[in-house]
């Protein structure tokens, strides 16, 4: 028995987790190094691409807009959501591990949940921008004058950080007697519930559909 599945047994029968395992893409070593080098230029890419965003809405004085500081806001949860993820993939496939602490994994999932939930939040309000500009274009500096944009901007953070804090609460207060291997290369709420050994992970499967 490898030692991955030895430890992954040992865990199925405790009832404290301090680690979980993520889904390896492959155990060649030449893949795994392959998937490093290939996350590595996807993540420099998006570290590029979203920092090129924010520095040019930043500097140039014709691009401070209510769609523009949105867009800035949104290359900023974007950058936060692909750091939450891709470097500790990338770690896992160059150090050939699959291990994450119980503590990294709770704050895996609450960074996710806390980008990803803003992000859907503040591209809802980017599309109240447009049908303002389209429908209303005579009210359109006093609906979306820049106070307006900050409130709005600072409700979508709000709303992501609570959201977030509210899932990865319950998800972890969940008992978890099933093993300690997640089906995902990262750290996810649903992968989780499929190791708790208790039926209140209906509750939260229920709080997720109403989120959403």
């Amino acid at each position: 028995m490898t030692a991955p599945h030895a430890q992954e047994k040992q865990m199925s029968n405790s009832s404290s987790i301090t680690q979980f395992l993520l889904l390896p893409f492959t155990d060649t070593r030449e893949l795994q190094l392959l998937h490093f080098w290939l996350f590595l230029g996807i993540y420099l890419a998006a570290l590029l691409g979203n920092g090129l965003i924010i520095t040019t809405i930043a500097w140039d004085q014709h691009l401070h807009t209510p769609m523009y500081f949105f867009l800035l806001n949104l290359a900023l949860l974007d950058l936060g959501c692909i750091s939450t993820t891709l470097p500790k993939s990338m770690a896992n496939s160059l150090w050939d591990t699959r291990a994450i602490s119980y503590s990294g994994c709770a704050v895996q999932v609450f960074l996710f949940l806390f980008f990803i939930s803003a992000d859907l939040c503040l591209l809802t309000i980017m599309s109240y921008d447009r049908y303002v500009a389209i429908c209303k274009p005579l009210h359109y500096g006093t609906l979306l004058g820049s106070r307006a944009c900050v409130h709005m901007a600072a409700a979508a953070w709000a709303t992501g950080f609570l959201n977030a804090l509210l899932h990865t609460a319950n998800t972890f207060s969940l008992p978890l007697c099933k093993g300690n291997a997640l089906g995902q290369f990262f750290c996810e709420i649903p992968q989780i519930l499929k190791l708790s050994c208790s039926d209140d992970f209906l509750k939260e499967a229920g709080l997720i559909v109403v989120s959403v």
